[in-house]
């Protein structure tokens, strides 16, 4: 089993993906920035360290990632600005993939977002924005030497799965239950052979195990 460093493991597919990593019987260390989270954490199973990604430095990150082979990276700015949404979408994960090689981390799993999402929306310039840098992250990885996954999810609902998705190298657009997002996360990271990967998701007709067997034997 894995020593996981999780990013993200609060939010709203990591919670939902945190307890079947501990399920799988891996060791994850969750990054949290608020000290209320600790315990909660603590109750699932994962060990809490207490950090903000707008203060933490790659010194920071070096010490932090000692010890883990994988990465897991579901954060996100959440429409918080445009200072928040460079740091934790753009630079962050480009960051810790070039920290986490130096120490030993060997695998890399990236939530990143469907390129057409809400392309026919207006959001504005913040929302093209947050466009721009995650595809920039997805590049930076891309060139990485470590094993990588990218998931680029649709639209996402704040539902529970129903094991039920399109999964592939490139879909139509459309939306997708966050609890869709985290199951086909936790199947994936249970089949280390999908390695350096970009995978779009939505929800679907297929069984996530039927799925993640077609992308295994692909």
């Amino acid at each position: 089993m894995s020593r996981i460093f999780f990013v993200g493991a609060t939010g709203k597919v990591g919670h939902r993906l945190l307890p079947q990593l501990i399920a799988q019987g891996h060791k994850v260390t969750a990054l949290h920035r608020k000290p209320e989270q600790a315990e909660k954490l603590a109750a699932q199973g994962a060990t809490p360290v207490q950090g903000d990604m707008m203060e933490l430095t790659g010194s920071d990150y070096e010490t932090l990632l000692k010890g883990h082979d994988t990465i897991i990276f579901s954060a996100g700015a959440a429409g918080s600005g445009k200072e928040r949404t460079g740091k934790i979408d753009g630079e962050t994960p480009p960051l810790l993939a070039k920290i986490g090689l130096e120490v030993g981390v060997k695998r890399f799993y990236l939530v990143s977002a469907f390129p057409e999402s809400a392309r026919n929306d207006n959001l504005g310039e913040g929302f093209e924005y947050y466009m721009k840098v995650k595809k920039e992250a997805d590049a930076k990885l891309v060139k990485s030497a470590l094993d990588w996954v990218i998931v680029r999810p649709g639209t996402l609902l704040d539902e529970e799965a129903d094991n039920k998705v399109s999964l592939d190298y490139a879909l139509t657009y459309g939306k997708v239950k966050r609890g869709n997002v985290a199951n086909t996360l936790a199947a994936l990271i249970a089949q280390p052979a999908i390695t350096r990967q970009i995978l779009e998701l939505t929800d679907g007709d297929e069984a996530i195990t039927d799925a993640i067997g077609r992308i295994t034997t692909a």
